[in-house]
């Protein structure tokens, strides 16, 4: 891996979010906001985010592989490229893309690279907060240049504080969450962007995050990420987490400790 790539992804991104996505905060007609399926929306910013990026991207690796979230709507079989060899990238132009035509914040824009099916780098940029966390395997975690642990002095399990989405879960698994909760210190409701939740574990504000659903732009760069400052990123069953995995579940934790945890009050019940 070129030792610019991180670097120049990074601003990649950042010109994506001055150019394109920013200018179109707070300014969407209705006709920019449509549904690509139900309770799904789009927005033109998303579009024409994930076509600046995707460019972008392809020059920097010839030759490589762009499953962007829109593009995987048009075609799904997209997805195959998760299994094959290679360099694949993965984009979601606007996380939380439901946030950002409401006018509301937060929202990211995501990348991961996986070379022969393995994650190897990922970058998630919260453009109004200015926060830009990058990794590549075996090299740490930095968020604005500055290395990170999200890992250090972790609160007792009655004080710890964390999401979980629990709208999306089945109704047992619901159930056994919100029960659960009381044993939690906080069990904050969700953000409606997962960037911002994965940026938020790195930053301490939360020690963990439980997800059902798991499409791979959504989690690949922010579990990377995690991993890189020591966290952990497994499903329901302990299974540790592969974007090309299509099954439910997720919980990401800043420790093993917080995540055995977590999983005890909030999955196991």
């Amino acid at each position: 891996m070129a030792d610019t790539l991180l670097d120049d992804v990074s601003e990649l991104l950042r010109r994506a979010a001055a150019d394109v996505v920013l200018p179109l905060f707070r300014k969407l007609d209705d006709a920019d906001v449509t549904e690509k399926a139900p309770g799904e929306l789009v927005t033109v910013a998303d579009r024409r985010a994930e076509e600046l990026i995707s460019a972008g991207l392809r020059r920097l690796r010839p030759g490589s592989v762009v499953v962007g979230e829109e593009a995987v709507a048009e075609d799904p079989a997209l997805l195959d490229h998760l299994r094959g060899g290679g360099d694949v990238w993965l984009v979601d132009p606007v996380d939380g893309t439901s946030n950002f035509a409401a006018g509301k914040r937060p929202f990211a824009l995501m990348v991961a690279l996986l070379t022969d099916t393995q994650p190897a780098a990922a970058w998630v940029l919260d453009p109004l907060a200015e926060t830009l966390a990058v990794t590549r395997v075996g090299e740490g975690t930095t968020v604005n240049g500055a290395p990170v642990r999200g890992d250090h002095e972790v609160p007792p399990t009655g004080a710890l504080r964390g999401t979980a989405m629990t709208r999306f879960l089945p109704p047992e698994a619901r159930r056994r969450a919100e029960a659960g909760a009381e044993r939690i210190g906080e069990l904050l409701p969700g953000q409606h962007c997962a960037g911002r939740e994965y940026l938020d574990l790195l930053a301490g504000d939360q020690q963990f995050v439980l997800f059902w659903r798991t499409l791979p732009w959504d989690h690949a760069p922010g579990t990377l990420l995690v991993r890189g400052a020591g966290g952990v990123a497994r499903r329901f069953d302990g299974s540790d987490y592969d974007p090309a995995d299509d099954g439910r579940g997720l919980l990401v934790a800043v420790n093993e400790q917080v995540w055995a945890e977590a999983h005890e009050a909030l999955v196991h019940g």
